[in-house]
């Protein structure tokens, strides 16, 4: 892999559509980038790969911090899953997006930014065999609180669902 490293990472060897598709210019870091070069490994055979885009903790300055958070992931998550999908790779991997937490709705203090929400939080998931179009758990009218009749997720078991740890190969019913 290391003898391969420099024209793995060389971006600028994509055709222009697919630099485009991406919004991604080669020799620039970004999130963008990341993605196309994710998908450049799973081309080459890496099993797993881990994305990271940093600058999400918006307790002031949300609306300019959000929006450019938003261009930054938008185009190239949905990049990267029509990019596999095109390539015959999707059906064979899974694409995880998700954080550790979500927003609470309303404004925190007089900034205008959103306080941590440690129950309710988003994650999608595509590819790998998943059934597209699946909603699981859903928040109250305000959007503080569970809805009641919400099915309440556990971090431990959204993790052990058959959209992770079995399509890794790992047994979850110990």
């Amino acid at each position: 892999m290391q003898s391969n490293a420099p024209e793995l990472m060389d971006l600028s060897r994509e055709p222009k559509e697919i630099l485009e598709l991406y919004g991604a210019e080669p020799g620039k870091p970004s999130f963008t980038n990341n993605c196309l070069l994710a998908r450049r490994l799973v081309e080459r055979g890496v099993r797993f790969v881990e994305l990271y885009h940093e600058a999400w903790d918006q307790h002031d300055h949300l609306v300019e911090d959000i929006q450019r958070n938003c261009k930054d992931t938008d185009q190239a998550c949905a990049a990267l899953i029509q990019d596999l999908k095109q390539r015959g790779l999707l059906k064979d991997t899974l694409v995880v997006w998700g954080g550790e937490f979500g927003r609470t709705p309303m404004v925190q203090g007089g900034s205008n930014g959103r306080d941590h929400h440690p129950n309710a939080f988003t994650m999608w998931v595509a590819g790998g065999g998943i059934k597209p179009g699946i909603t699981m758990g859903s928040l109250s009218v305000k959007a503080t609180t569970l809805a009641l009749t919400s099915q309440r997720m556990r971090f431990k078991s959204t993790i052990s669902t058959r959209p992770s740890f079995q399509l890794f190969g790992f047994d979850t019913r110990n």
